[in-house]
């Protein structure tokens, strides 16, 4: 069986197929940064290996033969796809960025300890996590996907429910509460959302289902960001109302504990994204891993 890759010089193919393109020697000498002479010896070369003419020469122009024309769609078509494979090869990574918006107290507490696992499966995505207690714009430009919590209805959008929110108070086991009664000696800290007018698991909605009395639920410090709160109740400066799922991982180490209840049933986080985008490859990455994380105080 005959070699079929028994090719003639590439050299004096290139020289053919750039001469037969432009029909002249002098513009593909240019292209190929070498002298015409050298363009018309190469073609020489080709013809004689091949035992055809390619051109039939004029003063001032290449005609392609039948054999010429034949010659030059099937190489034009090979260094076609020749080149668009190196410059596919050539071509820097292609990166692409996707803007999550989750709570602070999401964002630090259940989503940082866990984007490695993202990279991992997606080097080229770069996750840029946006924290806010508001729910911002999912346009494309502040943000992508979100983590919200509701009741998991916003229109035009795809919301699948990652976990629940439930709130009872939590504290440092140095603090040694042990009943509702004793909290009346401790300090009770507050979390408030700036400018909410609806406040998940306050002290006030607690006391009403626990009655202790002479519990003042307005005194005691107010932090606007979740994660202080937690930070606080970790140093032993007081009980704090939480929600469970996001302490779930110092409970669990003992760092925190919960004394007593009720316990204060929240809405639900929900992985919420624009059903317009739902199948866009980087918006599918990010929206699949997040839906694929184990919730928060389950054992993995």
């Amino acid at each position: 069986m005959a070699n079929l890759r028994q090719l003639p010089p590439l050299a004096a193919l290139r020289a053919f197929e750039a001469a037969a393109r432009h029909c002249s020697a002098k513009l593909a000498a240019n292209e190929l940064s070498v002298t015409p002479t050298a363009i018309s010896h190469q073609v020489r070369q080709l013809e004689d290996a091949l035992g055809v003419a390619l051109f039939i020469r004029q003063p001032r122009q290449l005609v392609l033969t039948p054999q010429g024309r034949e010659l030059q769609a099937v190489l034009s078509e090979s260094f076609n796809a020749m080149a668009h494979a190196v410059a596919r090869l050539r071509a820097p990574p292609q990166r692409q960025a996707i803007t999550l918006s989750a709570t602070p107290a999401v964002a630090a507490r259940w989503l940082l300890p866990r984007v490695s696992g993202l990279r991992a499966l997606h080097p080229r995505l770069d996750l840029r996590i946006h924290a806010s207690h508001e729910a911002v714009a999912l346009d494309g430009v502040t943000a992508d996907i979100a983590v919200r919590y509701g009741k998991g209805q916003w229109p035009g959008m795809v919301a699948e429910k990652l976990f629940d929110n439930v709130f009872a108070p939590a504290c440092s086991p140095a603090l040694k509460l042990r009943r509702r009664g004793d909290l009346k000696r401790h300090t009770l800290l507050h979390f408030a959302v700036p400018g909410s007018k609806t406040q998940p698991g306050t002290w006030t909605a607690w006391q009403q289902q626990a009655q202790v009395p002479a519990l003042d639920v307005s005194a005691g410090p107010v932090f606007s960001d979740e994660t202080h709160t937690v930070s606080a109740a970790l140093q032993g400066q007081g009980v704090a109302l939480m929600s469970l799922a996001l302490i779930a991982d110092e409970l669990r180490a003992g760092n925190l504990v919960q004394p007593f209840g009720p316990q204060l049933p929240g809405l639900p986080f929900y992985l919420v994204c624009p059903q317009a985008r739902r199948a866009d490859p980087a918006v599918a990455a990010v929206f699949d891993w997040v839906k694929g994380l184990q919730p928060p105080g389950e054992a993995a």
